[in-house]
């Protein structure tokens, strides 16, 4: 009877380029009835001339190949392969020679019978030997023959394998389900396969890592770091592959080393085991990062704040941290987290700004109320707005992400209006599509997970438009990024279909439009739509309001009173009582609120043509709630210039004091069409805000010398390449008791605003924002067709204080410049630093508060930032010493003083002259 050993399938390739062939050897039949030294030569024959295969693995698709070498091995037990096994008929082997005494042979072997060979196992492992020896996979075991008996083997058994389970295997990717078609079982196919492939890589670094010496963990722990990178840019599905490898890391014990290396004095070590908790902080790893070493790592990122190598990864870190509970958030601001991320949100590098924005998003989002107010303590509104103003479309996003739900806690709503951010949230919106913005970055390709996104819900609740209209827009984003990945049935999950469907139907015309989208992507009816145009809605569409409002109770009352949107909008609580039937006082009052909310919110021009309730929005916004009933009394911006107090009370309706009043300091400003020239219209603006001085198609700028300056800073910047640096002086000016004008609309303006101007002559300081190129357009342009250019005319003809500030700019020669701008090159400047901006920013308050600068020079150890000439020095790492200083502020503040005389003495008599001429061509 012909007895099967296994042996490995052999290849044809040898290390010596001969063919390779598999050696003789003895049946078990046959071992077991021969002599003792019988079994000893078959034992050496055996030992002498085995041979082991080397796994390799193909990494897309799957497939494998083997290829034979061979390997001395010395004392390791015997193994065979369950997955890939060639029997032969060794009864027919020829007798070998012996070539040299003892147990030392040669064997030939003349012909091999083969017999079977069976199919390759697929999902077989790699795994790395030791050094000594080649590597072997780790399901495979080889045996030879003369070692079966050695590990208890009988004649006609072979023990069954032992195999270790793969991690692919062993932490199983699932997909949601999705719609039956090719491209969707293709897609998934491609998933799995790619999760199977990253999943052995990432094993093949795990395993060797656990025993590598310290030298060797930081190119394991950069591979492990590069898997998790290419797992999220997988298309669609890399959250869920990245999030399923992040459990391995976890379970593995990968993530409680990386968490202690975080206190490691080896900053390579430091810096790898940083880059890896960056890219693996998955829902299930933030919660066990806060249980076992938030302290850990949130203390690393504060003492590696000055580590310009490290602040992507410290900042991302953070960004994920902020992504846990209340108590955690607390903590990590009590840890000094949320000081690092303000920290960064001051620079100019776009990937860590990238991270602030949405640390901070995530903040406000996940850190509850008393958190919230904790970013009010610290100014976040304020620093968010060089964020929302960023080029960046999601540092945009993000930013004004975290200031709607800022402005959603009630007790922030007046600090987060004065910082001004609210304004750039709406221009994002309309300037953007949810599409289009899902491509931008990579990790919106993925979307949100439900956690997050269920913390949106309550902003599409919100009464404020800007949050209502910043939800709908992530939502319409979100549902084409779920449909794609079919997880439709997360926004039933979550809630949000009934407020979804609110918002479309409400007269909030961008928020509805946005939500109307995402229903109709999610298979969902929309519901009736209301316009903003509140004065001709029907009947109906008042009856849908009231039900939307919460007073479905009384909708049929006032249907049978036939309740249109003109008689909504003059409804009185006495008319609520007796013909609606509202007898509850308190919900009368809650109507009344509803109501003043929608006369704000409401569309008047179709009936409104002067434009009045633009100007009271301007002076106030809850002043709209008046227009209606003003206009249908017959007022108009013309008839309200010469209006009084009681015609505000009894004719107007108007019955708050305080609003009268602001309407009437403000009437003096209106526009009078037979006496325009004498009552220019000059608004003051409100502290702290932004474009906030009313503007007007036609301004007479001869009444100016007559008002007092009431800017304390205008700030000019070119439009490509100034906005941040403008962004950042603005809120440093702001923080320091300064009110700044700013011009927002510059960003996406496509003309040149004439009343500018206007703004600039009302400004005590001009800060002139200088960045490369920033004066090239105005070579050569004569007739001011540059917007600079007007700008520092109107600057140097309106006896402003000139205070250039230049950030890697270098002034051309005078004589190129248009001769009514030469001036400008010899004003004294302050030159940026980003590093070291709040020296830059001692230096500018110094110029704007006339105070010298020694002392705060002497009081701050910090570099000389007064401007050279640049035949002198072109940077300010030569610093200045003390006498320098004293020399140089003595001098240029003398020269710039008497300059500045000359021409101001120049500039009044001529806007003297100019006014008399104005008011004798009048009369």
């Amino acid at each position: 009877m012909v007895r099967r050993a296994q042996l490995p399938e052999m290849s044809d390739d040898s290390d010596d380029g001969s063919l390779s062939k598999p050696k003789s050897t003895k049946g078990l039949k046959e071992l077991a009835s021969t002599k003792k030294h019988e079994q000893l030569r078959s034992m050496e024959k055996s030992h002498s001339e085995s041979s082991f295969v080397k796994f390799n693995s193909s990494a897309v698709t799957g497939s494998r190949t083997f290829s034979s070498q061979k390997v001395e091995r010395k004392g390791q037990p015997p193994q065979i392969s369950e997955s890939s096994k060639v029997y032969f008929d060794l009864s027919s082997l020829d007798q070998e020679e012996s070539k040299s005494s003892g147990f030392s042979r040669t064997r030939k072997r003349n012909s091999i019978d083969l017999l079977e060979t069976l199919s390759q196992d697929a999902d077989s492992t790699i795994c790395e030997s030791s050094s000594r020896e080649s590597v072997l996979s780790a399901s495979e075991n080889w045996y030879s023959s003369d070692e079966l008996e050695s590990n208890g083997v009988g004649e006609d058994t072979i023990e069954p394998e032992v195999t270790q389970v793969q991690y692919c295997d062993k932490y199983p990717l699932s997909l949601p389900t999705v719609t039956d078609s090719d491209t969707n079982r293709q897609n998934q196919t491609n998933v799995k396969i790619s999760y199977q492939k990253l999943s052995q890589e990432l094993e093949s670094h795990i395993k060797p890592l656990k025993a590598a010496k310290p030298r060797h963990e930081v190119r394991h722990l950069d591979k492990i770091k590069n898997v998790l990178i290419e797992a999220w840019q997988v298309p669609m599905y890399g959250r869920d592959i990245a999030y399923r490898l992040c459990d391995v890391l976890r379970s593995e014990g990968m993530l409680d080393m990386v968490i202690n290396n975080c206190s490691s004095s080896k900053k390579d070590i430091l810096k790898a085991s940083a880059a890896v908790l960056e890219q693996c902080l998955s829902w299930e790893n933030r919660n066990h990062v806060a249980k076992t070493g938030l302290e850990t790592v949130v203390s690393m990122t504060k003492r590696e704040i000055s580590n310009h190598e490290m602040s992507y990864i410290i900042t991302g870190i953070l960004e994920g941290l902020f992504k846990i509970s209340e108590e955690a958030s607390t903590k990590i601001i009590n840890y000094g987290g949320l000081d690092v991320i303000l920290h960064w949100s001051r620079s100019s590098d776009i990937r860590n700004l990238r991270h602030c924005a949405k640390a901070l998003a995530n903040l406000s989002l996940f850190g509850g109320a008393e958190n919230q107010e904790e970013m009010a303590k610290r100014n976040v509104p304020e620093w968010l707005f060089p964020l929302a103003f960023m080029e960046d479309d999601t540092i945009r996003y993000y930013a004004c992400l975290a200031i709607v739900v800022l402005l959603a806690n009630k007790e922030l709503e007046a600090a987060v209006i004065k910082s001004g951010t609210l304004e750039l949230v709406m221009p994002f919106i309309n300037s953007t599509k949810p599409s289009s913005f899902a491509k931008c970055d990579l990790s919106q390709q993925q979307g949100k997970d439900h956690m997050w996104l269920e913390r949106m819900v309550p902003l599409l609740q919100s009464r404020r438009e800007e949050a209502q209209s910043l939800a709908a827009f992530h939502f319409a984003m979100e549902a084409g990024i779920k449909e794609e990945q079919g997880k439709l049935d997360l926004f039933y999950e979550i809630g949000a279909i009934e407020p979804l469907k609110k918002v479309a139907s409400s007269p909030n015309a961008t928020a509805s439009k946005l939500a109307a989208q995402a229903l109709k992507v999610i298979g969902e009816s929309i519901p009736h739509k209301l316009t903003t145009q509140v004065p001709v809605w029907s009947v109906v569409d008042v009856a849908h309001w009231v039900a939307q409002v919460g007073f479905k109770d009384y909708v049929h009352n006032f249907m049978s009173c036939q309740v249109d949107g003109d008689i909504l909008l003059l409804l009185t609580e006495q008319e609520l009582e007796s013909s609606i039937k509202i007898d509850c006082k308190i919900a009368r009052k809650r109507f009344l609120r509803e109501l003043k909310s929608l006369k704000i919110t409401a569309d008047y021009s179709s009936c409104d043509p002067s434009q009045m309730d633009a100007w009271l929005m301007k002076i106030l916004p809850d002043l709209s709630q008046y227009t209606y009933e003003m206009l249908k009394a017959g007022m108009n911006k013309e008839v309200l210039a010469s209006t009084n107090n009681e015609e505000l009370d009894h004719v107007c309706g108007i019955k708050n004091g305080i609003h009268r009043r602001l309407i009437l300091e403000h009437v003096e400003g209106l526009l009078n069409r037979n006496t325009r020239d004498l009552y220019t219209a000059i608004p003051l603006p409100k502290y702290g805000s932004i474009g906030s001085l009313t503007r007007q198609k036609s301004i007479d700028p001869t009444g100016f010398a007559s008002y007092p300056k009431a800017v304390d800073v205008f700030i000019s910047y070119r439009r490509s390449n100034g906005s941040q640096l403008a962004s950042l002086l603005k809120v440093h000016l702001q923080l320091r008791g300064f009110s700044v004008f700013l011009d927002i609309d510059r960003l996406r303006a496509g003309k040149f605003d004439e009343n500018l101007l206007m703004n600039i002559r009302l400004a005590k300081h001009f800060l002139l924002v200088l960045t490369p190129c920033a004066l090239d357009r105005c070579i050569g342009d004569d007739e001011q067709q540059d917007w600079i250019h007007k700008e520092i005319v109107t600057a140097l003809e309106s006896d402003c204080n000139i205070i250039p500030v230049l950030d890697n700019f270098d002034w051309p020669l005078p004589e190129v410049l248009p001769s009514d701008m030469q001036q400008v090159v010899y004003f004294n400047g302050v030159r940026w630093v980003h590093d070291y901006q709040e020296a830059c920013m001692a230096k500018l308050e110094a110029f704007l508060k006339k105070v010298p600068v020694i002392a705060r020079l002497r009081s701050e150890e910090l570099p000389t930032i007064l401007e050279r000439p640049a035949s002198e020095s072109n940077s300010i790492s030569s610093a200045l010493t003390l006498d320098e200083v004293l020399t140089h502020e003595d001098v240029t503040i003398r020269k710039k003083s008497d300059d500045r005389k000359e021409s101001r003495k120049k500039s009044t008599a001529s806007n003297f002259i100019e006014t008399i001429n104005s008011i004798v061509e009048h009369f």
